[in-house]
């Protein structure tokens, strides 16, 4: 549980603003493929099994809703997004640019390349510098049986449902 936590952290402070306006994803069970570049954090293979209600619970818990945000632009561009963004989480400053190419039916890719000031240092992770993260994401179908949406399934076959997340004991209510 702890190295999921971590790794929501991570994706939260890499792509502070990913949450704005962006289009809900197809309904059904997604891949997702992170991978940070340059650091000491293996490539990371997790599903994520959504409905337009854990995709809304998602994108706002875990895309930059809950930091405190001095820049959040969106800009259309002609293959995609691209989303900008300057965010302080708990002690540090994110400057985020993200560019997003694709379609949220089908497959999209995200290439976010930012900037982390003071904080604490993340396992694997320096406190401060820059960081870049790859995202492919895939819709593989509809959900398995026993999915519920908001679960999103660890490469070792840990789940967690986002949902669940602020009822846990001693959880923030967003994160």
């Amino acid at each position: 549980m702890r190295r999921c936590l971590v790794l929501a952290v991570l994706v939260t402070m890499s792509a502070p603003a990913l949450a704005l306006d962006m289009p809900a994803r197809k309904p059904g069970l997604w891949e997702l493929k992170m991978d940070f570049e340059g650091h000491k954090l293996p490539a990371t293979v997790m599903k994520q099994c959504t409905d337009a209600t854990s995709d809304k619970v998602m994108n706002s818990n875990f895309g930059g809703a809950a930091q405190d945000c001095s820049k959040q632009e969106v800009t259309k561009s002609a293959t995609g997004m691209i989303v900008d963004s300057v965010c302080k989480f708990g002690d540090s400053t994110t400057t985020s640019h993200a560019v997003i190419t694709g379609s949220f039916d089908s497959e999209y890719t995200v290439n976010v390349s930012s900037t982390r000031e003071d904080g604490r240092a993340i396992p694997g992770m320096p406190a401060t510098g820059a960081t870049k993260m790859n995202i492919q994401a895939k819709w593989l179908g509809p959900c398995a049986a026993g999915q519920r949406p908001g679960d999103v399934i660890m490469a070792n076959g840990m789940t967690m449902n986002v949902l669940d997340m602020p009822k846990m004991p001693g959880a923030p209510k967003r994160f």
